[in-house]
């Protein structure tokens, strides 16, 4: 415990009477000295005693309890900083910190440990820091110490710190590494078009004379075949891939370990390209003119990314009402060109309550079948002439079909229903939430004609009147095929009795045709958030199997699947680290990526003191390397070099806590004003001889 003492005042009178009686004093001196009277500066001395009574001086008097410095210390807990020996460097450095802290006597060490920064932000040391100051009195620290090595990605040249900043550096000079860096990745890349990523090979650090130039790529697709490339080191390259898979794909890149380098973990990059179409071709051929032709064409006209092709056949060739030919229409109808020479061009074929009428011959339609079979997608809306003797089923097209017409139509009223297999499958699962449910089932409204079909192959996914088969898909050959036995879906365009989700389920059919991945329907994929992932099995099955997943260290987990909708089963599962995980249940495979692309901790690992030597500079502290010997640590004054070979500053702060203060005057009032008197009759006895 010590003390101080201060003098201050307590005026008894506001401040500018009291100038005015000094200067009043004063004039009355300046008078007696012009006068030239004897005793005049004891008329002086009188008279600053009043003024110093008015002043009313009192003596302060204060208990000090003095407080002990403080010695921050961040350490770097980061990714990067436990490569190599610098865990144990770290954990050196802190020992010896924390015991030659103690033994200076009158030091508080506070410690702080910076972890990973989340979502990949890499280290943030002088975030950390500043949060550290905000926490503890800066007129206490007596220096700052970070033990790191050096790689922070939040530097921060213009922070003030209020004592000496010091780096304990650590990493060995020998250290070097190469990484593998992944440039001009698209989001979006159009398919079976090549898609180009550049790509770059760096060493970094102390490389060994004699390291080949060349470093071995290897690289796949949707963890495919592997593919293997030479490439130069330190020189930007081009790579140029081929996505033929709609939806997500994953590629990963891997560079082969080469001797002595600090880390493999930046030897890998996973980039995650989005397969798109470019453009849609679609062929619309109408027959006799009908209410679901404007259906059609506004839902396939209202996405830009498809072409249409549309065609509408108003009279057949046996037809005699007296229009010349050349009447007829702007162009002549190309059937050859478009059903023969570019029917491949197409991606989705349409035909809206087509009949035979001798335009398109059976070779024709023998041809469209070849299309279908051969990875060609097929729509065939039926209306009444489905079941006539001119349907197409009765041309060579049938034979493709998963169904043949019975001849009946039927016309009478009857609301769609969505099957139990329509309920597993992606085109209609979920098609009657989107419309409030009634008593009676679906919310939607009434039909008023179908074509009755006997299926033979495919799946029904919705039905009719009397629970007869209304919507058919099939996969015939590497196409698909759709068949709607009624050509009323405009009736829910129009919203007769509240209409129905008729936009949705066209949509769905036709990129469902188009292998559109979100709606095939037996698949399997995986999403990641954090280190969570959701694995999701979509099938038409009663039941699945469990599902492999093999992570990257080649380590195997199996995940047992809960059925969480119609056709739908799902797992989550947490993943042990970063990288590419496989999944397997029966024939089916998806990959997943964890972690960002290329993890910030490890885009740089060469211990450095540039990033914070700025810092260090301004408060006059140091950079040490732990491989070559821990620092001593000394007192020095404020304002001085806090660093030195060998040794590290503390600048002692003396801060001090009051406990106590007392006030009393500095004279009583009674003794002032004898004081006075005193030296006013010492004046007047000199003047009086």
């Amino acid at each position: 415990m010590s003390g101080g003492q201060d003098i201050i005042l307590a005026p008894l009178l506001a401040w500018p009477l009291i100038a005015a009686v000094a200067i009043f004093a004063a004039l009355l001196v300046g008078v007696a000295l012009w006068r030239g009277l004897r005793g005049w500066w004891l008329r002086g001395l009188a008279a600053l005693a009043l003024v110093a009574a008015l002043t009313n001086p009192s003596l302060l008097s204060e208990e000090r309890e003095p407080l002990r410095d403080i010695a921050l210390v961040l350490v770097d807990d980061t990714a990067s900083n436990t490569l190599g020996d610098r865990t144990a460097q770290t954990e050196a450095a802190l020992a010896h910190l924390e015991g030659t802290l103690e033994a200076l006597g009158e030091v508080e060490t506070r410690i702080v440990r910076l972890p990973d920064g989340p979502r990949n932000t890499g280290t943030q040391l002088t975030t950390a820091l500043t949060e550290a100051l905000s926490d503890l009195p800066r007129d206490r620290i007596a220096g700052i110490f970070a033990i790191s090595d050096g790689q922070i990605h939040d530097p921060a040249p213009g922070l003030g710190v209020p004592a000496p900043l010091h780096l304990l550096q650590t990493g060995a000079a020998r250290d070097w590494d190469r990484r593998l860096i992944i440039r001009n990745a698209p989001a979006f890349a159009i398919l079976g078009e090549p898609v180009t990523l550049g790509l770059k090979v760096e060493d970094q650090g102390a490389v060994p004379p004699g390291l080949s130039r060349f470093a071995t790529l290897d690289y796949a697709i949707n963890g495919g075949d592997t593919m293997r490339a030479m490439v130069p080191v330190g020189e930007e390259m081009e790579i140029t891939v081929t996505l033929d898979r709609g939806g997500m794909n994953v590629l990963q890149f891997e560079l082969e370990e080469a001797e002595g380098e600090l880390t493999t973990r930046n030897n890998s990059a996973i980039v995650q390209i989005n397969g798109v179409r470019d453009r849609l071709s679609v062929l619309l051929v109408s027959g006799e003119p009908n209410a679901g032709q404007r259906t059609w064409r506004n839902l396939l006209k209202s996405d830009p990314a498809v072409d249409l092709v549309h065609f509408t056949i108003l009279r057949p060739p046996d037809r005699h009402d007296g229009v010349p030919v050349n009447e007829l229409s702007l162009i002549a109808f190309p059937t050859r060109e478009l059903f023969v020479d570019k029917i491949d061009e197409f991606d989705l074929i349409i035909f809206d309550r087509y009949r035979r009428r001798g335009i398109l011959p059976n070779s024709y339609f023998a041809n469209i079948a070849r299309y279908v079979e051969e990875g060609g997608a097929l729509l065939v809306v039926g209306g009444p002439e489905l079941a006539s003797a001119d349907s197409i089923w009765r041309s060579p097209l049938g034979d493709v079909f998963p169904a043949y017409p019975t001849a009946r139509v039927i016309e009478e009223g009857f609301r769609p229903q969505v099957t139990d297999l329509g309920k597993r499958h992606p085109v209609t699962s979920g098609l009657e939430a989107l419309v409030p449910a009634t008593e009676d089932g679906p919310g939607w409204g009434r039909w008023f004609r179908q074509i009755e079909m006997i299926p033979e192959r495919g799946q029904v996914v919705m039905s009719g009147h009397g629970d007869r088969p209304l919507l058919m898909l099939d996969r015939v050959g590497e196409g698909r095929l759709a068949l709607l036995a009624s050509d009323q879906t405009w009736l829910w365009d129009r919203g007769y009795e509240g209409g129905g989700p008729q936009l949705e389920l066209l949509r769905r059919l036709a990129h469902w045709m188009m292998g559109e991945p979100d709606l095939e329907e037996e698949t399997l994929s995986a999403t990641a958030e954090g280190n969570r992932v959701t694995i999701i099995r979509r099938t038409l099955r009663d039941a699945v199997g469990a599902v492999t997943v093999t992570g990257p260290d080649g380590a195997e987990t199996v995940q047992d699947l809960i059925e969480d909708g119609p056709g739908e089963y799902r797992a989550d599962w947490d993943a042990p680290g970063i990288g590419l995980y496989r999944l397997r249940e029966d024939d089916l495979e998806a990959v997943v990526a964890l972690g960002p692309q290329a993890p910030r901790e490890f885009e740089e690992t060469i211990a450095t003191p540039d990033k914070l030597r700025p810092l260090v500079s301004a408060s006059r502290g140091g950079v040490v390397r732990i491989e070559e010997g821990l620092p001593d640590l000394r007192l020095v004054r404020e304002g001085r070099a806090a660093a030195g070979r060998g040794w590290l500053g503390l600048t002692p702060r003396e801060a001090y806590l009051t406990t106590e203060l007392r006030s009393a005057a500095l004279l009583p009032g009674w003794l002032w004003l004898m004081l006075a008197a005193g030296l006013a009759l010492g004046a007047w006895l000199r003047e009086g001889r």
